[in-house]
């Protein structure tokens, strides 16, 4: 019987968690190999709990050192037991956001040589021989130098690869679903919304039409707030990301585009009518 493999590709430690960590739990509770590549420690986060404030770049510079930790955490809790640092751990530093300072540090994923990085991730691609795999849009989702970074090594690393990879996604947010978590957060101190007037003003939202699968978080759910839970210096209890876990309430499910590759059949599993010819399974038709 051949193994079903699948490769998430992510630039930060809690990445992962935030927009695939269902579906990794899925995956790997259904005995699948799944591979995590994270490409930063994520050294410029911001960090919401005080007794490790002095972890910060701007201070004693040990954020990523113990965001090690966290993520080991979050894949214990979401069951994946293969995770590795492109180039390894520290080989790359968090950018930061978009135009500061940041982004010009020399061991800056944003300055990596992009075929050369690729080539580090080709080799990986060439080991695991993922079937699937799963990264950022050419955004990066929301346009963090680190995302958009992933995206383009990721890309690099499937045209340098030796292994073909059937298929390539990247996570996303249907229109319907951000309309609902808008409308929800309205009036919520923490709005990650609150500078869009409308839907569409959002980066990392696409028409419900362009959206190619989705991927049931019911029984995972509890794994994926796990796994946020164990990225508890950017993550803090209180925190939006916690309700985005099962998009607002409005549906348990984690959603993708196809970038790559060809769409296999619709999933029969109950589901919200507007998402009945979507995929329901990222191997679909593998």
């Amino acid at each position: 019987m051949n193994t079903r493999r699948i490769l998430f590709v992510h630039a930060h430690p809690d990445d992962e968690s935030i927009t695939t960590g269902a579906t990794m739990a899925r995956y790997a509770a259904a005995g699948d190999q799944v591979t995590l590549v994270t490409c930063t420690l994520g050294e410029e986060g911001e960090i919401h709990v005080p007794t490790y404030s002095q972890l910060a770049a701007d201070q004693a510079d040990q954020l990523g050192g113990y965001r090690i930790a966290e993520l080991a955490s979050a894949c214990a809790a979401m069951g994946v037991v293969d995770h590795r640092f492109l180039g390894g751990a520290g080989h790359f530093r968090d950018s930061g956001m978009m135009g500061l300072p940041t982004n010009d540090n020399p061991r800056a994923f944003w300055q990596a040589d992009v075929r050369a990085a690729g080539s580090m991730l080709a080799q990986i691609i060439d080991e695991v021989r993922p079937q699937v795999l799963v990264t950022y849009d050419p955004n990066g989702g929301y346009g963090h130098p680190d995302h958009i970074q992933t995206h383009r090594v990721s890309m690099a690393a499937l045209d340098q690869a030796k292994w073909v990879v059937t298929k390539v996604y990247c996570p996303t947010v249907p229109r319907t679903i951000a309309q609902y978590g808008m409308e929800r957060l309205a009036n919520s101190a923490e709005n990650p919304f609150a500078e869009a007037e409308t839907i569409d003003e959002l980066p990392f939202v696409v028409p419900d039409g362009q959206v190619s699968a989705r991927i049931d978080a019911r029984e995972f759910l509890a794994a994926k707030r796990a796994a946020l839970a164990a990225h508890a210096t950017q993550i803090p209890a209180n925190s939006w990301l916690n309700v985005w876990a099962d998009n607002f309430g409005a549906d348990a499910a984690e959603y993708f585009v196809l970038m790559r590759g060809y769409l296999g059949p619709a999933g029969t599993e109950e589901r919200p009518k507007w998402t009945e010819d979507l995929e329901s399974d990222l191997f679909a038709g593998i």
